[in-house]
């Protein structure tokens, strides 16, 4: 990388096996206004490098000193080298930013529901999502395979808890297929299902009454798109949101469809809504099998889904975990207190 090099040595005074285990790892920066922002106010990112990758890190200079064990100062080195390239590319650098490539760069072994997706995503390696209005960075190794899977699969499943970027990332994805021409079509859909509570009649049109529940799609894409792309997008058709019962009898040529929350579908919903994958056309479905609200001894379609179209050649699954939560710490917290609950 442009203007970063560095050394390394033994760290001195102590004794015993722990001077043995540390050593000192030097690393230059050319640009010290691109320094600034890496270290963050007050260090604030540097002081998260140490906390999370359990080194010291002192800048001086245009020089930052990290120390630590061989594997933590190399971890470290290689979130700075990354942080400091995405500055010189021009993208700002958040918390949320740093954190995501720690957890790239530092990411220790995963367990086998992981490892499966990891395996299809080099090492080390930071997806990217690129609209015209903003660049969307991988922040877990799991959203980095997820990416990778959404460019070379043609049906993709993502299941796991809330807050790990499932959802948001297919729509930023499916936004930027639609602004480079890849496709023709982005096709949002969820099942109106009410979530354990009876919301009665809805005033208006039909759009009224059903875009309660699609309002987080909604959301997804007035961020990664111009809100008056968007609108165009709407009263065009290039951008369709609607209700899973709207997809029966239809077939989804040259579209990007993705559909959310589908563990609130049945069996039979979820057989019509894969089904209609036409030509040139990738599909999305996404969901968190913990979090069902169908009626009372109605089963679920997308855990049935999965197991049957495990083996078929491209689809794919990708199933996140608490760990992969991005939303903010306090979510993954939560999320892992329901789980040791269940």
């Amino acid at each position: 990388m442009t203007g970063v090099r560095s050394s390394s040595t033994a760290s001195s005074g102590k004794s015993g096996k722990q001077a043995g285990t540390q050593q000192r790892l030097a690393i230059p920066f050319e640009n010290n206004r691109l320094l600034a922002d890496l270290l963050g106010e007050f260090d604030a990112h540097l002081a998260l490098i140490e906390d999370r990758l359990g080194v010291q890190a002192i800048a001086h200079g245009n020089v930052i000193t990290v120390t630590g064990s061989k594997d933590t100062c190399e971890a470290a080195r290689a979130v700075l080298e990354n942080l400091y390239g995405r500055l010189e590319a021009g993208e700002a650098i958040t918390s949320g930013d740093v954190d995501g490539s720690i957890r790239h760069m530092g990411a220790s072994s995963m367990g086998d529901a992981r490892a499966k997706g990891e395996r299809k995503h080099k090492s080390g390696e930071i997806s990217q999502i690129k609209t015209r209005k903003r660049t969307i960075t991988a922040r877990t190794p799991m959203q980095s395979a997820y990416i990778t899977g959404l460019e070379s699969n043609d049906l993709v499943f993502a299941i796991g808890p809330a807050g790990t970027g499932k959802t948001y990332l297919a729509v930023a994805f499916a936004a930027a297929c639609l602004e480079r021409g890849v496709t023709e079509r982005l096709i949002l859909s969820r099942p109106a299902v009410e979530a354990g509570e009876r919301l009665g009649f809805l005033p208006g049109d039909m759009r009224d009454k059903v875009d309660p529940y699609l309002r987080p799609l909604y959301d997804a894409l007035y961020d990664v798109l111009p809100p008056e792309k968007v609108e165009r997008g709407l009263e065009s058709g290039m951008i369709e949101i609607a209700p899973l019962a709207f997809m029966r009898g239809r077939t989804l040529s040259d579209a990007f469809v993705i559909l959310d929350e589908a563990q609130n579908c049945s069996s039979m919903q979820m057989k019509m809504f894969l089904t209609r994958l036409g030509e040139n056309s990738k599909m999305v479905v996404t969901g968190d099998p913990t979090q069902i609200d169908l009626p009372l001894g109605q089963t679920s379609g997308l855990p049935e889904a999965i197991a049957l179209l495990n083996d078929v050649e491209g689809i794919e699954t990708y199933a996140f975990a608490q760990a992969d939560v991005v939303r903010r710490e306090l979510v993954a917290k939560i999320v892992a207190a329901y789980e040791m609950a269940n």
